[in-house]
């Protein structure tokens, strides 16, 4: 017939590369780094204080509990440190926005740069969940050492599509790969197939993304500190989806036109440097201070120099100038003038940070809010005297694979002349300074737990740091009901 034009070629493609790539490891990748099994749990202890501590903030508390009040779900979920008990999709939102709120979980720096222990949103979640249904059926419920494997997997798809893949440049905040991650692993957990887990990632894929406006001036708000347990939310939503039948979509990141990378990634390709192992779990970054990672060693310099001021006698209101010496990316994303209008803001300033813990030798996550911001004039003040530059090597090392430094120098001048400056490549949290953060991370683990739960039940959950054997060999539900407060 004539007057029928060519319409689109309708033959369904293989699935993308990447997407079977990651469920292939997913499925079949046996985790046999000791190394990677001690980091992820210090990782998940990490997190759960970070959770613990988070309660504490109102912000924070008010968006727990399930959407309607009261609502009763059976062998439901629980979330660390409530009474709640929810369907895995909404406990997924709870436990990934308490692990992530006050931005001191753990970290992954490259060419992206995320927060790999937002995972255990959706993991804790559906590990949790999913026993407790096996127990009602009387089946063997999944096992700590289950959680911990993964999590090694889902740090490991973060992180490895994050070395050589910029999505914030683009615009996209990085939990599009604490989506991708958490669909992935748990589509496993939940025991789809290969296939269905290929066609769970794609849904990852195909979801909206989140833009990166709330993190930046002049939009910072606090949605960066739920947006992680959104994307848990919403890989556990579509792991379900497709578990009841739902199909995927072979070439949502390379059909032309309308594919990931078209639409979303200016037509790139992503580079994928290294094949999936446990090298991203081995070489995490904890956080000892609640600073940006990429101002983690400045706020080590800074707190350096006010024990350097403080013991030579003299007073940190003779500071005349602060000189920041930074990485690219910092520059780029925490260095800030003019007004700081919440929290989000502030725990994004790198001068801030830095004047903060200049004054006070210290730094913690109080130190944020709208009382001790105005309660200090001092603070902008410093700020008002601090200049921020780049520091060529400091930028290269960041992206080095044998480094992956995060470089900072400091240098303050007082009235009088004198210059005190320090300078660090690596951070107490880098993999380089492993032994030195874990009696770090201890104290950390307990200071956060102090107060919200009994000396004897501190102890025993501080105790299992170091209790590999111990921890792994919990089932899930009973780890889970340990932290109920």
């Amino acid at each position: 017939m004539s007057g029928i034009g060519k319409g689109e070629l309708n033959v369904r493609p293989a699935p993308d590369g990447v997407m079977k790539d990651i469920a292939d490891y997913v499925h079949d990748y046996k985790i046999e780094s000791s190394a990677a099994y001690a980091t992820a749990r210090l990782c998940l202890l990490d997190s759960l204080g970070c959770a613990i501590e988070a309660l504490r903030f109102p912000a924070a508390r008010r968006l727990c509990g399930p959407v309607v009040p009261g609502t009763i779900v059976p062998n439901g979920a629980t979330v660390p440190g409530t009474a709640y008990v929810l369907d895995p999709i909404r406990a997924a939102f709870n436990i990934g926005l308490l692990v992530r709120w006050l931005d001191f979980n753990d970290t992954w720096l490259a060419a992206e740069w995320g927060h790999p222990s937002d995972n255990l949103g959706a993991i804790l979640a559906v590990a949790d969940w999913a026993s407790r249904e096996r127990i009602a059926n009387g089946e063997e419920p999944l096992t700590v050492h289950d959680v911990l494997t993964a999590a090694i997997k889902a740090h490991e798809i973060q992180g490895v599509l994050a070395l050589e893949n910029s999505f914030n440049r683009v615009g996209l905040d990085h939990v599009v790969l604490v989506k991708v991650a958490s669909t992935a692993v748990v589509s496993h957990m939940l025991g789809l197939t290969r296939e269905q887990t290929i066609d769970a990632i794609s849904h990852a894929f195909v979801d909206g993304q989140s833009l990166r406006t709330y993190r930046h001036a002049p939009n910072a708000g606090s949605r960066k500190s739920w947006a992680a347990g959104d994307a848990c939310a919403r890989a556990v939503n579509i792991a379900l989806l497709v578990r009841a039948g739902e199909g995927g979509y072979n070439s949502v990141l390379t059909a032309p036109t309308w594919g990931f990378y078209d639409v979303l990634f200016k037509g790139n390709e992503f580079a994928i440097s290294r094949p999936y192992g446990s090298y991203v779990m081995e070489n995490v970054l904890f956080k000892l201070v609640p600073a940006e990672f990429h101002a983690q060693t400045a706020v080590e310099g800074a707190i350096a120099i006010n024990k350097r001021i403080q013991d030579a006698g003299r007073s940190t209101a003779d500071i005349s100038a602060v000189r920041i010496a930074t990485q690219e990316a910092a520059v780029r994303i925490i260095s800030k003038q003019g007004a700081l209008n919440n929290y989000a803001d502030r725990d994004h300033c790198l001068q801030y940070m830095v004047a903060v813990a200049l004054l006070k030798g210290s730094l913690g996550p109080d130190d944020y809010t709208d009382d001790a911001a105005a309660a200090d004039p001092r603070i902008d003040h410093i700020r008002s005297l601090t200049t921020v530059s780049e520091e060529p090597r400091y930028t290269a090392e960041y992206l080095e694979a044998d480094k992956r430094s995060i470089g900072n120098t400091v240098e303050v001048d007082l009235s009088d002349g004198t210059t005190y400056a320090e300078a660090i490549d690596y951070p107490v949290g880098h993999a380089r300074r492993r032994a030195e953060a874990q009696p770090l991370i201890a104290a950390k683990l307990e200071r956060h737990l102090a107060g919200q739960y009994d000396d004897a039940t501190v102890q025993k959950l501080v105790g299992l740091l170091t209790d590999h054997e111990g921890l792994t060999s919990l089932a899930v539900p009973a780890f889970m009901d340990v932290r109920i407060c």
